[in-house]
Formats: structure tokens, C-alpha cells, sequence
């Protein structure tokens, strides 16, 4: 889904939830690049990177490979250029495949949702409606007692089931929604037309709008409704043209759900991959197109710049890790990603020499869960370690569905390599409590999925200040698609300086060193107040210092099925 309107929809019902996307209550805005920052020093839930840093000054680090799939990348942005994976085996642009892994010019990695002929994905349907209307003709209508199927149909019954229930469960709500915000889009738009008279030109951002001044109340209410959708999104960064993109695709992914309770999904996927889908030894499709263009990469740029951004180069932003290359593997388009795609994607990494995966997606629904088991624990095999976003639905995912995760379908057993994050917020400990009516006001974002049992940690995933595409362009996103990120930078930042560590080591150093919050949090999208470590495994914060000080106490056991005492 378009994840920057994750959280639109309630917002439009006269910005009920705004307390939920912007914390109140801030003496002063925290600085871009807060989530670097330590705890006692600024009295910020930061990562402490700069302590980190010093504590390990003058010793040498090593290179290490993150693979990061996700929507694509700015190949030629000015902080990523240099840090860009590169295929050491592969001639650019011979259009031969030089080092025969069945992967054409792979410079930067693989982009598995494109054609060969160049054409690319950049919209998709969405993995409910996809199941529900494959298996519509075999159990609508139809008495079915799960007791007299095989294992595998009573699996696949309770999943089409499950998708048949969130389509038309809701009484008509989707429906309702909808309308809203087609009006909400329809008055934005007007309001926005409005603003372009007023100051003259076509496109402008958000902070530009928010030092206009204007005579008339048309103007002025113009100015209330979208400055103010723009700053609960924190989209001040934005121009109003992308903003408007933004909120449309939004909509239209919307649309495409209302829709599917009539009518199969588009196969957007097929008409341009053109594998056999079902058939997993096709795997040597796809292209080597990773930045398709500037708004199907926006999301990925943005992820890969809070890993490894160029660090003290005087521009843009510093990433977490200064010796890290980033590999980018495109599988995620807006919409939900396919198994297959994912499957491969990890294995690709692997194969490619990546030590840490980030896996910024997720779903409600896997059907091909098992090759993803599979490449999961290919990953484990190898000492791969694999960090994935909790999600945006403010849900509790132990006991909701939520793909991809490290619990393998066959057995039930959990893979030891890896990590779910949550998102916390940019709350400082000495803020005041809100004073605008706001009642949210927590370290957690209010966005964020949670689950004692299947989230590990939370790390910083509001207001993240990082790259986005355009060269030299910058700006602030949320929610944990952001916060996975900063855990895997820091499982880089260990790695390049603990080259020997294990993935199970990586994992237990970040969650054993985390930072506890001294107060309640609320549970997200709720006003109960409780202990993190009833909404998390390790009911903490991540902290770059404090992993680093345990790494170094650590004997290296690189390899394979390397377990450690359970957190």
C-alpha cells in the first residue's frame, strides 16, 4: 500500500487520530536525525549512534553487504551513490550474464517484479483479494466441515475463509469509507487549487504553505485543511503535487479493494513478469531495473538512506553504518508483494553475499508461505540475519495474522535469525503533557503493530529524516517500515566491527541491549497505558552504543545454527 497515507483514513473524519502521527505536547521540534541521539545527553529515545562511534574509535571495520528489498532505489543520489552494492562479477551493460547466477547485469541487484522487455510493476492487487477469488468457485456457497479435509485443505479453507470474512464482514464500512474520502480527495483537491492561485505557481511545500499569510477566509481555509493533513502526515517536506499523488494512490489502492468484492483482481503481475508462477524452479525472471522511477522508489531510498547514507560527508544525511554497501532488491510494489518474488529475493541476497536483509512489507496473507519458510531458513543456513517491520495497523500480531514472520508452517518452530521491530516515537522525556486536547501521548507510535510474543524490540519510526529520490533530496517518514532500518544499521554496525558474530549473536546483542523506558507507554491506537515488555519481547528501545559494548564482550561463533541462550 502506499504507506506514507497509512494512516489517512482517520484522519479525514476531522482529524480524530491526529495525536496518533504527531506527538504533542514538544517544547521545541526535536532536530532531523533525532533518532541518533542519546537518551542523557538530549533526553531523546535515540539510538546513541555518536557514543557508539566513540567507543569504538580507532579500531578497524570491515565491509558488510545489506540487502534491502523493497520498492527500488535512487542509484544516482548524491548520499547512496557511493554506497551502492555493486556486482563485482558482472560487466555493466554487456547483456551478458558474466558470473552465470541466471541474473543478467545485475550491477545493484534485482528487480523481480519487472519484464524482460524493461517494462516494471508498479502497482499490484492486494494478497486478500487474490486469495479469496482462487478459491471462491471451490467454497462459496458451499458446506464445508474443515474435519474431513487433508491438513493442506484445511489450511487453505481457513484462509479463504479468513479473506472472505474481512471482505464483507464490515457491514458496509469499507464502502462508507470510501466515499469519505473520495470527498475528502475531491475538497483537498479544490483547496489545493485554490492555494496555487494564491501563491502563484503550480508547486510548493509544505513549509512554504505554513509561513503564507492571507487576506480572505477562502484562502485561509484552503490553507487549514491541507497544511493541516500535511503536517499530521509530516509531509511539510513535500510539495503540495506530491502530497495530492500521494493521498490519489492512495485512494485508487481503495478503490481497488472495494472492487474486489465484485471481480477478480487485475493480474498485474503476470502481464509483465510472464513467469510460471506456481512453478518455483522459474526463478531466473525479472530485470535489472532497481530504480524504476522516483515515486515507485521513494520508499526503498528512503530505507536504504537511514542504513547507510553516506556518513560525514558534509551533505543530506549520515546514515547508521559507514562501511556497509547497500543492495537493493526490488519486490515490493504498491500493493501486496507475492511469496515467490520475496522467496527469491532473499535467496538472491544470500547467494550475493549479504550478511543483513531488511524487509520492509508485509501482509495479511501467505499462501506460498512455504517457499518463503524455505528461503528464510536457507538464510539461517548461511548466517544470514533478517530484519522485518512489525507493520502500520496498530494490531496485536500474536494473535492476527501477519506475513512474512520466522514461525515456519510445517513445524510450528521459530527461525533464530530474526528480528521484528515496532516503531517508537519521537517523545522526549521532558515533555509536557499535551495541551491541545490530544490524548495520545506515548513513546509508541500509535501506528505501530505490537505482540509480546512477535515483536523483539521498538526503534525509532517517526519523523525519520533520511533520502528520498531526486538527486538531492531529503525528508521525514514514518511508521515501522522506517524503524526496521534503524535495527538493521545497527545490525551492520556491529557486524563491520564483530565480523565473527553469529546472525543468532547479531540478534541477541541488539535485543539483549536494549533500553527499557523509565514510564508506561500506550498500547497503540489505544489510550491503555502499559509496560513495553507486555507489548514487546524485550520491552526496549534498540541502542547502538549499548549493542556495541556487548558485542565486544562476545566470542565470535560465525556459522551455521549458532543458538544462544533465549532472551
Amino acid at each position: 500500500m502506499n504507506r506514507i497515507f497509512a494512516g489517512i483514513v482517520t484522519m479525514v473524519f476531522g482529524f480524530l487520530s491526529i495525536g496518533t502521527f504527531a506527538q504533542t505536547g514538544v517544547k521545541e521540534p526535536l532536530p532531523n536525525g533525532w533518532h541518533l541521539l542519546d537518551l542523557k545527553e538530549t533526553g531523546t529515545y535515540g539510538i546513541s549512534l555518536d557514543k557508539a562511534y566513540q567507543f569504538m574509535k580507532g579500531k578497524k571495520s570491515k565491509t558488510v553487504i545489506v540487502a534491502v528489498i523493497d520498492s527500488g532505489i535512487d542509484t544516482l543520489h548524491e548520499d547512496l551513490k557511493e554506497v551502492l552494492w555493486r556486482n563485482p562479477k558482472e560487466i555493466p551493460g554487456n547483456g551478458i550474464d558474466d558470473d552465470k547466477n541466471g541474473y543478467v547485469d545485475d550491477i545493484y541487484g534485482w528487480n523481480f517484479i519487472g519484464g524482460k522487455d524493461g517494462k516494471n510493476v508498479t502497482v499490484d492487487s492486494y494478497e486478500r483479494d487474490r486469495v479469496y477469488h482462487k478459491y471462491k468457485e471451490k467454497y462459496e456457497g458451499k458446506e464445508i466441515n474443515p474435519a474431513t479435509l487433508s491438513k493442506d485443505e484445511a489450511a487453505e479453507y481457513e484462509m479463504w475463509s479468513k479473506t472472505r470474512e474481512e471482505l464483507y464482514g464490515s457491514g458496509g464500512e469499507e464502502s462508507i469509507d470510501l466515499a469519505i474520502l473520495k470527498m475528502a480527495y475531491l475538497n483537498l483537491s479544490r483547496s489545493d487549487s485554490i492555494l496555487q492561485a494564491a501563491l502563484g505557481k503550480t508547486e510548493f511545500t509544505g513549509k512554504e504553505l505554513e509561513s503564507a499569510e492571507f487576506p480572505d477566509n477562502k484562502t485561509k481555509n484552503a490553507k487549514t485543511a491541507l497544511y493541516g493533513l500535511m503536517k499530521a502526515n509530516d509531509a511539510l517536506d513535500v510539495t503540495n503535487k506530491e502530497f495530492m499523488e500521494g493521498f490519489k494512490d492512495y485512494l485508487d489502492g481503495e478503490q481497488r479493494k472495494a472492487d474486489a468484492k465484485e471481480k477478480a483482481p487485475k493480474n498485474f503481475r503476470d502481464e509483465v513478469v510472464k513467469d510460471n508462477y506456481y512453478d518455483f524452479s522459474d526463478r531466473f525472471y525479472g530485470n535489472n531495473n532497481v530504480f524504476v522511477d522516483n515515486k515507485s522508489a521513494h520508499h526503498g531510498t528512503h530505507v536504504a538512506g537511514i542504513i547507510g547514507a553516506k556518513r560525514n560527508n558534509n551533505i543530506g544525511v549520515d546514515g547508521i553504518a559507514d562501511n556497509v554497501k547497500i543492495m537493493m532488491i526490488r519486490a515490493v510494489p504498491d500493493g501486496d508483494e507475492h511469496d515467490k518474488d520475496i522467496a527469491l529475493a532473499i535467496r538472491y541476497a544470500v547467494d550475493n553475499g549479504a550478511q543483513v536483509i531488511n524487509m520492509s512489507f508485509g501482509k495479511s496473507f501467505s499462501p506460498e508461505k512455504h517457499w518463503v519458510d524455505e528461503a528464510v531458513e536457507y538464510a539461517r543456513s548461511k548466517g544470514v540475519l533478517l530484519v522485518h517491520a512489525a507493520g502500520n495497523d496498530h494490531k496485536n500480531i500474536d494473535s492476527t495474522w501477519n506475513f512474512p514472520n520466522p514461525v515456519y508452517k510445517t513445524n510450528g518452530t521459530r527461525a533464530g535469525n530474526w528480528i521484528t521491530v515496532g516503531a517508537s516515537g519521537d517523545l522526549s522525556i521532558d515533555q509536557t503533557l499535551p495541551t491541545d486536547g490530544s490524548k495520545y501521548f506515548s513513546l509508541t507510535a500509535g501506528f505501530s503493530n505490537y505482540g509480546k510474543n512477535e515483536v523483539d524490540v521498538f526503534a525509532p519510526g517517526m519523523k525519520i529524516y533520511s533520502t528520498i529520490p531526486g538527486g538531492n533530496t531529503y525528508g521525514n517518514l514514518q511508521g515501522t517500515s522506517f524503524a526496521s532500518p534503524v535495527v538493521a544499521g545497527i545490525a551492520a554496525l556491529i557486524l563491520q566491527y564483530f565480523p565473527n558474530l553469529s546472525a543468532e549473536q547479531v540478534k541477541f546483542v541488539i535485543e539483549k541491549s536494549v533500553v527499557p523506558p523509565a514510564y508506561q507507554v500506550n498500547v497503540p491506537g489505544t489510550e491503555s497505558k502499559v509496560n513495553l515488555s507486555d507489548i514487546s519481547k524485550t520491552g526496549g528501545v534498540v541502542n547502538a552504543y549499548e549493542a556495541l559494548k556487548l558485542a565486544s564482550t562476545l566470542k565470535g561463533e560465525r556459522g551455521a545454527g549458532t543458538m544462544l541462550k533465549p532472551f
